[in-house]
């Protein structure tokens, strides 16, 4: 495949009650497609793209997930999703991140490529460390970045929701090719080799991972390193019947975090209205989206 493609067609788009989210359906030139999500804030904007049409990983709670994996996207359809935001967004927008469908480290190469093209001053010219590659636990991949770095010094996010194998086993089946021990040891030597932040997110499940102990447990496994933990209430996706954690377990859970000394957030809740949030995203249009004119 070329590395340019034309804009893609934008077949629906939702936008949130607020204003403050959009999430526009994009067609591949192949008929597959994809969800982007923009992300408007006081003074900036966010885009979160994908990289694979569904995901191979199965994570539970996720809507890509429990559609399946398709196929990877090509360097050059990762950027062009960047490339639709930044029509829709102007000199604004200015964090990508790679959050949206897929699995991005199982789609490396791709991947890789298409973050340098975003980040070359001859291409879209975004600073390095304003693009955040997420991934589910890849820790080969995450090694991988980790020695890329050099030329790539982007942040590095990994969707992590449990702290034991016992937990994350039953919500996340790709702990079993890629146990926590390894997941661990994959982040500690990418500190190492970068001496940069990694990020945690975790997303709260009533009765599931939303255990004081689970905090207790990521606490001794990260004491000392340079992280920060993003802390989200579950949102709603059609194969799941798990409920989002109450305040009061968001709470405890940040206090044990507190006393370790672990740097946290609460995130609030963006885009669940328009099945735009965390973990919502499916190829699938909605009955309340509405088509538009390609752009």
């Amino acid at each position: 495949m070329s590395d340019t493609l034309p804009p893609l067609p934008v077949l629906a788009r939702q936008e949130s009650p607020d204003g403050e989210t959009r999430k526009d359906l994009l067609q591949l030139p192949d008929g597959e497609t994809v969800e982007v999500v923009l992300l408007r804030y006081r003074e900036r904007r966010s885009v979160c793209v994908s990289t694979q049409v569904g995901c191979a990983c199965g994570c539970a709670f996720c809507a890509t997930g429990q559609m399946g994996f398709v196929r990877d996207l090509s360097a050059a359809e990762i950027v062009t999703q960047v490339e639709h935001a930044r029509r829709e967004s102007g000199p604004a927008l200015s964090n990508v991140v790679l959050m949206g469908m897929g699995e991005p480290l199982l789609n490396y190469e791709h991947t890789l490529a298409a973050v340098r093209r975003i980040t070359d001053q001859r291409g879209l010219g975004f600073p390095p460390r304003r693009v955040t590659i997420s991934t589910v636990g890849i820790a080969d991949g995450i090694e991988r970045l980790g020695r890329a770095d050099g030329d790539l010094p982007v942040k590095l996010a990994v969707s992590l929701h449990a702290a034991t194998d016992a937990v994350r086993d039953r919500i996340m089946p790709i702990n079993r090719r890629y146990p926590l021990d390894e997941v661990f040891a994959a982040v500690e030597r990418y500190i190492a080799w970068t001496g940069r932040r990694v990020m945690f997110e975790w997303v709260f499940i009533a009765g599931v991972n939303d255990d004081p102990a689970q905090a207790e447990s990521l606490a001794e496994r990260v004491a000392g390193w340079p992280v920060h933990v993003n802390l989200m209430r579950l949102n709603p996706t059609p194969g799941y019947a798990g409920r989002p954690a109450p305040p009061e377990s968001l709470e405890a859970f940040a206090a044990v975090l507190d006393e370790a000394g672990i740097p946290h957030t609460v995130r609030q809740r963006r885009g669940s209205e328009i099945e735009a949030g965390c973990g919502q995203l499916r190829r699938a249009a909605t009955p309340a989206a509405h088509p538009v004119d390609s752009v």
